[in-house]
């Protein structure tokens, strides 16, 4: 084993130390580590960092980022921001697909499992915290068929009504939901009302689990947002969303797409200026990570950070317990 592998000579004692501590006991739980936090927080860079340093191995949490062709507007990692680092679950689904967040838990749980049986550590990674929480604690997500009596009904309701609703049958799922989504909107009040109620999330994870989130002041998040914006602006966001279009994918589906996909959609179809469209993306960006922290505040299970330096005492106490 060479120690370019794994990032150098720190990284290969981490690896024995895991190693050892998965084959010790047939009975210990796989370890998992989860990096989250809201939008631009940072929490690709510093799993790539962890990941190095720790023998790991990353798996994307992220809704879009699992779409081939949402790139620049997903935040996907480039090659060179990878740094030789594997990551899991970055372009397995085709834009003409529907991922629902129980085919994310069945790929993300083999991915996990797969990297532990190799000695690694595995790191998941995101935003969506849906998805983190399907994976970390097991969710038992319910089969709901589709219901076109309700979704013909429900596509009559202005897009207030909707989110209105899912507030009032699911509190939970409206606190994180994209309230300008309105198949995601459909979707949740169809399964809601198919459940009657909605069950407790059960609180008990399967993983001898750490979750370190990154937390960012507001104001300096906020300028975070408007930075990276203009970045991904400048190295062809908006070509992106085009060259999709062009390749046929519809206004509806980038619509349901969310923040970029659905506000430059509306732009090259002439809804916007570029001004008042980028001031409009922006705005919603920034609501988007407050519901992603409204989110995250439920769990008393994460540790906070505010510098990601303050990640590795934690996770070499993680791994020599």
């Amino acid at each position: 084993m060479s120690t370019e592998q794994f990032g150098g000579r720190l990284a290969t004692r981490w690896f024995f130390v895991y190693r050892i501590s998965v084959d010790s006991t047939n009975n210990k739980k796989d370890k998992l580590l989860v990096i989250l936090g809201p939008t631009a927080s940072g929490k690709s860079a510093l799993a790539v960092d962890l990941a190095v340093e720790f023998a790991g191995e990353v798996i994307s949490a992220d809704s879009r980022q699992v779409y081939r062709g949402l790139d620049i507007g997903a935040g996907k990692v480039t090659e060179d921001e990878m740094r030789g680092v594997m990551h899991h679950l970055l372009d397995v689904a085709d834009l003409a697909d529907t991922f629902t967040v129980a085919d994310f838990k069945s790929l993300a749980t083999s991915a996990i499992g797969n990297i532990s049986e190799q000695g690694k550590l595995p790191i998941l990674a995101g935003g969506t915290g849906f998805y983190i929480q399907a994976v970390v604690d097991d969710l038992k997500l319910p089969e709901v068929p589709p219901d076109e009596t309700l979704r013909l009904e429900l596509d009559t309701y202005p897009t207030i009504d909707l989110v209105e609703l899912l507030r009032t049958i699911d509190p939970d799922r409206a606190s994180n939901i994209d309230d300008q989504n309105r198949p995601r909107l459909i979707r949740a009040i169809e399964i809601a009302k198919a459940l009657g109620k909605v069950p407790p999330l059960e609180i008990n994870s399967p993983y001898d689990l750490l979750q370190i989130g990154i937390y960012v002041p507001q104001p300096e998040l906020f300028k975070k947002i408007h930075n990276r914006l203009l970045a991904r602006v400048k190295v062809g966001l908006i070509e992106e969303v085009k060259n999709l279009k062009d390749a046929g994918i519809t206004s509806a589906r980038l619509e349901a797409l969310g923040l970029e996909y659905r506000y430059i959609s509306q732009y090259l179809d002439g809804r916007f200026s570029k001004d008042t469209m980028l001031a409009e993306l922006e705005q919603a960006i920034r609501q988007y990570a407050k519901r992603q922290m409204s989110w995250f505040k439920r769990d008393n299970r994460i540790r906070w950070i505010t510098e990601p330096e303050q990640s590795y005492p934690l996770v070499r106490k993680f791994l020599s317990q």
